[in-house]
């Protein structure tokens, strides 16, 4: 496969940024998007230049690290997976393959591809801890959770923090991913000590960070690679509006 890339190159947060056209020749089909970048940076470290950086670790769709808005989607074409999954395959001999960052105020670029996310981080230490006495380590089965809701906490917790959500979005909103970290609590016993707490907290944190507001269009949920579902938003909305009657009545 003969492709043109277009990537976003930018040496710092301050710096200007701009499209880079590059020329790739004889890529095979099989070659996942990741390795097609190191075959480029390969090349430009052999010409002296500087090589594009881009975020990755696990290459196995499970960190959440390569984030990448490839032709005007997030993680690329490919439905319900990350960037380090796709390969060539999924594009066409002689197309014109378009790279750029996430692009959120609350993600501001490091360089290149880089985006700082932390600012999920913070959502999540605002949500705090599990604070319950469990005492000694407790039988597997004491504890009785349907099935139902063990697979709609661990649906939640299927999310890989990766940033498409807020990518996709057009306000550039965390709700799909707050809203999993909340899910994923609210469901279970452990998590209903902190419940109205936890809830208030991290949505308090999401707006400090300047993620815009839910507009509920679903471009989060269908562009997420791990298909965390639009359920969880309707029950962060829930439960931080009980929160709130809640302290208000008190």
């Amino acid at each position: 496969m003969n492709i043109t890339l277009k990537v976003w190159r930018q040496k710092g947060p301050n710096a200007p940024g701009k499209l880079v056209e590059y020329k790739l020749k004889d890529i095979s089909p099989d070659t996942s998007f990741l390795e097609m970048f190191d075959i480029l940076n390969a090349d430009l470290v052999k010409k002296g230049e500087s090589p594009v950086a881009f975020d990755h670790d696990c290459r196995e769709g499970i960190c959440g690290q390569c984030s990448m808005y490839i032709n005007g989607r997030p993680h690329g074409p490919q439905t319900g997976a990350a960037t380090c999954l796709l390969h060539m395959r999924s594009f066409t001999d002689g197309e014109t393959i378009v790279v750029e960052p996430w692009r959120s105020r609350a993600f501001p670029i490091i360089k290149d591809l880089m985006t700082d996310r932390t600012a999920f981080d913070r959502i999540v230490q605002a949500g705090g801890y599990i604070s319950v006495n469990t005492g000694s380590a407790p039988d597997a089965n004491e504890i009785p959770i349907p099935r139902d809701v063990q697979e709609k906490a661990m649906d939640a917790a299927a999310c890989i923090a990766c940033g498409a959500c807020v990518a996709a979005c057009k306000n550039a909103s965390a709700m799909l991913f707050t809203a999993s970290q909340v899910s994923k609590f609210a469901l279970l016993p452990q998590g209903q000590a902190e419940r109205q707490e936890r809830v208030a907290r991290m949505v308090a944190q999401m707006d400090v960070e300047g993620f815009g507001a839910c507009s509920f269009t679903g471009a989060c949920a269908v562009e997420c690679p791990a298909s965390i579902s639009i359920d969880n938003i309707v029950r962060m909305n829930r439960e931080y509006l009980s929160s709130k009657a809640t302290s208000e009545n008190t």
